[in-house]
């Protein structure tokens, strides 16, 4: 009989494999400056257009791209959901979890506060940045950006965001959020390039509406 081991976490990579082919059918995700990731754990942080699912199709895309598990946070508690998307790779949006993740050299992918407009930056959680800042592991802003009707998704990994000034505590992870969100609209604002070289402009169906 065929064992089907899962890490940690509870993410199966079996199971990631048999969707990765569905996930590609919805999705047709180009990926820009992945080598801005370090070798280490790191912490992703992306924004988020509400429904979009922008965090899912990223993470998958810079798995593919890194050949590295990146894990997503923002799976809920309950059952049936949450215990489907812990097998491909989803935490908690607990600290402690995210915390533990980095400590084991992983790569975490946050996201932003939900918007209605494709191209505006949310409000990044400072509590689970702080756990970069705790962690000791760099923090990086990541655009996703999807046609509302096509399969066309674009995923820019921007360059490593630092605080100005060296704090400690609460302040700290404050600043760092505030400079992440800060870095994400910059990039959203140029079709994801900002400090990164971007080859090429976006598919042409990937023209988003502005919503009224």
């Amino acid at each position: 009989m065929a064992v089907y081991a899962v890490d940690d976490y509870g993410r199966d990579p079996h199971l990631v494999a048999a969707l990765s082919p569905l996930a590609r059918l919805r999705w047709n995700v180009s990926v820009t400056g992945a080598g801005n990731i370090p070798g280490t754990a790191a912490l992703l942080v992306c924004n988020s257009r509400r429904f979009s699912l922008g965090a899912v199709y990223a993470a998958l895309a810079l798995s593919d791209t890194t050949g590295r598990t990146v894990r997503f946070v923002g799976r809920p508690d309950t059952a049936p959901l949450g215990p489907l998307m812990r097998r491909v790779g989803a935490l908690l949006a607990h600290p402690a979890d995210v915390l533990s993740a980095l400590r084991d050299g992983d790569l975490v992918m946050v996201s932003a506060a939900g918007t209605a407009h494709a191209r505006q930056a949310g409000a990044v959680p400072h509590e689970l940045v702080g756990q970069a800042v705790i962690a000791q592991v760099p923090v990086l802003p990541v655009t996703t950006i999807n046609s509302r009707f096509g399969r066309a998704a674009h995923v820019v990994v921007g360059p490593v965001v630092t605080a100005r000034r060296k704090r400690s505590g609460p302040l700290a992870h404050v600043e760092l959020a505030e400079r992440v969100q800060h870095q994400l609209q910059r990039m959203l604002d140029n079709d994801g390039a900002v400090d990164v070289d971007v080859e090429g402009d976006v598919e042409d169906d990937l023209a988003v509406e502005d919503d009224v």
